[in-house]
């Protein structure tokens, strides 16, 4: 909390967002120039600036063991109409974001991020996905997902058909184009849809990659065909290249660009396979290269965020992803349950003004674990 009040950021009772233990003070206290009167259920200023609320008092169903309070950082102004703080303001700014399909992902996750600080939301669904994703977002299935920290639901402009493994109606194979599961949809390659979105809005100011796929994902790399890791090369990050390529024209000088890799881009993940890992590690590697370029080109910068493991639907076809949080848990300086949103909240800060001097970098939210050089559970260790 204190670096919270030292950053100056405004703290509100929300839904899950950012959260840090539940603390109970009786006194008086001064954080960063802050007179701080606090009180044994909750903690407030004088201007009213911070408050707090246990999750206990919230939800009296949750154990006393388990609980948090709930904090977000947001912009704004105190009654008097001061300015204060230190805000991520996305507000007259539009972001598109490829690749959500659910309400599960990384992908929801930093849509929601950015519509709490303001921004307008538009996104591109991979086409098989598309009409299952449309029709449970029309009858209110993900209505508690949607909910921002305001209470409002998140808004998405536009959902378009998207498939970024295809830069041109050209590149679109026949057994493709006339598959079931892209019937009634047109104008889902990469060139197709950054003309649609150019369009429809005229421009954007943030594009955010949230794609990955590897057919043969649970093979050793020594088991992974060619066209196996080639796939999985185009879908996982030579996509994050031909989206950059073709939005970049439509984005605002200033913009930002993000993406999601891995810790198996530079560690050996067994199980973690056809060739997934080399794609990471190409994400990464042109992360840098197309900061440089993208920067120069149109002063847009481009990062990447190396987030621990989720319990997400596209994760589970990795076959042990509970496992793999299992571990986490156990081995990561902060031994914690990562959330989405925390993926979220960093993407809103690296596509904000507040890291305008930001790129060409990995950004790693995964609770320490990239740290670590050895497992602490081992076996061995307690011997």
């Amino acid at each position: 909390m204190g670096a919270s009040a030292a950053a100056g950021l405004q703290a509100v009772v929300a839904r899950p967002y950012i959260i840090s233990p539940t603390r109970m003070f009786t006194s008086t206290t001064t954080i960063s120039g802050f007179n701080l009167k606090v009180a044994k259920q909750g903690l407030t200023n004088s201007s009213g600036i911070f408050s707090r609320q246990s999750l206990c008092e919230r939800y009296p169903s949750a154990s006393s063991k388990n609980c948090r309070v709930v904090t977000r950082a947001m912009s704004g102004e105190t009654e008097k109409g001061t300015a204060y703080g230190l805000p991520i303001d996305l507000r007259g700014k539009r972001a598109f974001i490829a690749g959500v399909a659910d309400d599960n992902g990384y992908g929801w996750a930093i849509a929601k991020a950015l519509a709490a600080a303001g921004a307008e939301i538009i996104v591109g669904t991979w086409v098989p996905a598309l009409n299952i994703f449309e029709t449970s977002l029309r009858r209110g299935k993900f209505d508690e997902s949607r909910r921002l920290p305001n209470g409002s639901l998140m808004e998405i402009s536009k959902i378009y058909p998207l498939d970024a493994i295809y830069d041109t109606p050209e590149d679109v194979p026949e057994d493709v184009k006339t598959n079931k599961r892209y019937a009634g949809c047109s104008n889902w390659t990469v060139k197709e849809v950054a003309e649609s979105v150019k369009n429809d809005f005229g421009s954007i100011d943030i594009l955010v990659h949230s794609l990955a796929n590897g057919p043969e994902v649970t093979k050793s790399l020594l088991e992974t065909s060619r066209r196996g890791y080639l796939a999985a090369i185009s879908a996982s990050s030579y996509s994050f290249v031909s989206l950059l390529q073709h939005f970049l024209p439509i984005m605002n000088s200033g913009g930002a660009s993000i993406s999601l890799t891995y810790i198996a881009s530079e560690r050996t993940i067994p199980g973690y396979g056809g060739g997934m890992s080399s794609a990471k590690a190409a994400l990464e590697s042109d992360t840098r290269v197309l900061a440089f370029e993208a920067g120069r080109k149109g002063q847009i910068r481009v990062n990447t965020i190396s987030a621990g493991p989720l319990g997400s639907r596209a994760a589970k076809a990795i076959g042990f992803i509970e496992k793999m949080i299992d571990y986490s848990y156990s081995n990561a300086p902060l031994q914690k349950e990562l959330l989405a949103d925390e993926v979220g909240n960093t993407a809103a800060f690296l596509v904000s003004p507040l890291a305008s001097a930001v790129t060409g970098s990995v950004v790693y939210v995964d609770n320490g674990l990239n740290t670590m050089g050895f497992a602490i559970d081992s076996s061995t260790l307690a011997t």
